[in-house]
């Protein structure tokens, strides 16, 4: 049974910090690209940041340089840590785990997301 386990959410001021962690179990983890997505009510969830089995990155334009996705293989586990946060930021933030294994064959799971409210 594949699972992916976010934490670190939460409530925070604008311009600070917050780290999210996605434990994922049930999936040979370094070989999958691990994304971070987010959504708010009333649009379409949006890729935030994602990393690759070989490590490489991208980022949606609004969180360069601001946030750094990042994996542990051996903890089986990514990273999202975000600085200098806006309230724009603000979001259920969910993980997300894909595995092309061919053309047609594609394995692509979810986590259930965890609240990132950036707010005095």
């Amino acid at each position: 049974q594949v699972q992916l386990v976010e934490s670190g959410g939460g409530l925070v001021q604008p311009g600070g910090s917050l780290r999210l962690s996605c434990a994922a179990s049930g999936i040979i983890f370094s070989r999958y690209a691990m994304g971070w997505y987010r959504q708010v009510p009333g649009k379409q969830r949006e890729l935030v940041a994602g990393i690759n089995s070989s490590n490489s990155t991208s980022y949606t334009d609004s969180v360069k340089g601001r946030f750094t996705i990042s994996r542990d293989n051996a903890k089986n586990t990514v990273y999202l840590q975000m600085n200098s946060l806006k309230p724009q930021d603000t979001a259920v933030y969910y993980c997300n785990a894909n595995f092309q294994l061919t053309v047609v064959v594609e394995y692509n799971y979810w986590g259930q997301g965890t609240q990132v409210t950036v707010s005095t």
